[in-house]
């Protein structure tokens, strides 16, 4: 009997090769889509911690906003400022007009925040101390008087009101080297007026200064300025004065009144205020660069005796050799039947420093 016995067959090297890269590259897919899904499942996971999370987070403060309007007695929002009440704004551009040096619609703003709000304690305290800016001590006394009869209630207002009272201010008397103003009178048609309503009835609408070019002066510049009758008061145009004041630095120090040329013209044909619209009065202050001299004593006679009809040379004075003079500012006073109805000063301090006397007949 014959037995077969089998020799093992010689395997071939390169199909032992092929199959280890076949196993190489089977394992390798294997591992790459393990990885891939572990991935995806740790993303999924963390993306349901997160919504979760915010499930369970409390609402922010935003959305509670709403309730919290609706809660009695609380403001809605503490974000953006309240706006200003008209009271407050009017007494906001009146302490701005005041440190201006406009006074007269300082007063005018005053006055109607205090119309609107008669009890309103600032809205006092910033009228009396405007008045006492313009040396009106009886005036001021007056509104003083008021806060002190609203007793404590005004606060600091009356602590001050009662101090001021105490101390007894009043009026003090008041003197000009000199009048370099121009100084007119408004008409010469006399009319009978049977009173003057309570309050000024001539304001200071608008003033514009302009300086113009000139090569034969230092100093060459315009005032418009603009007056304004109160609608439906009793009026006698013959009885206005104004009083126009500008004033110098000397040597940079000392501030006296100017030695300029001033003059000055109606623009407005008949500046009687028989309309609504404001008259316009034009002042010219000029300081040539080469003046002769004169004393202080004839300037002072010039200026006070200039009382022309309406229109033309106010005063032509000439500089006194004291000192190289410069250009500071003016002073405008507005009169009505002798009582000062309207002041205006640029730069504010000449109003300290030359106080406005209320009667139009005191130089």
């Amino acid at each position: 009997m014959r037995i077969l016995v089998s020799r093992p067959t010689q395997s071939d090297p390169s199909f032992i090769v092929g199959l280890g890269l076949i196993v190489i590259v089977a394992a390798a897919e294997i591992f790459g889509a393990t990885f891939y899904y572990i991935g995806r499942m740790r993303a999924a996971r963390g993306s349901a911690q997160v919504i979760v999370g915010a499930a369970l987070r409390p609402p922010p403060a935003a959305s509670a906003a709403p309730a919290s309007a609706t809660t009695k007695g609380l403001p809605t929002s503490a974000a953006s400022p309240p706006a200003l009440s008209i009271t407050d704004r009017l007494l906001q551009e009146g302490i701005a007009l005041r440190d201006r040096g406009d006074m007269t619609n300082a007063l005018a703003r005053l006055h109607e925040a205090s119309e609107r709000d008669p009890q309103n304690a600032m809205v006092l305290e910033e009228i009396a101390k405007t008045y006492e800016s313009m040396q009106l001590f009886d005036r001021s006394n007056e509104m003083w008087r008021k806060l002190q009869e609203m007793g404590p209630a005004a606060g600091a207002a009356y602590e001050l009101a009662d101090r001021r009272l105490k101390l007894g201010m009043s009026t003090p008397a008041t003197g000009e080297a000199g009048m370099a103003s121009a100084s007119l009178d408004a008409g010469s048609i006399h009319k009978d007026v049977g009173g003057i309503a309570e309050g000024p009835i001539l304001s200071i609408s608008e003033v514009k200064t302009t300086e113009e070019p000139n090569p034969d002066a230092e100093t060459s510049l315009t005032l418009q300025i603009g007056i304004r009758k109160e609608p439906n008061a009793a009026f006698d145009h013959t009885k206005v004065k104004i009083q126009v004041f500008f004033y110098d630095t000397v040597e940079d120090k000392d501030v006296k009144l100017t030695d300029a040329d001033v003059n000055y013209e109606w623009l407005t044909s008949k500046h009687d205020w028989t309309d609504t619209n404001p008259e316009i009065l034009s002042v010219s202050y000029l300081r040539p660069k080469t003046k002769g001299g004169s004393s202080e004593a004839a300037l002072s006679a010039a200026a006070a005796s200039v009382r022309p009809p309406g229109k033309g040379r106010a005063a032509k004075m000439s500089s006194s050799a004291e000192g190289a003079r410069r250009y500071l500012g003016y002073r405008i006073l507005v009169y009505y039947d002798d009582k000062l109805q309207a002041v205006q000063a640029e730069p504010a301090r000449l109003l300290q420093l030359f106080p406005p006397s209320e009667s139009g007949s005191s130089p």
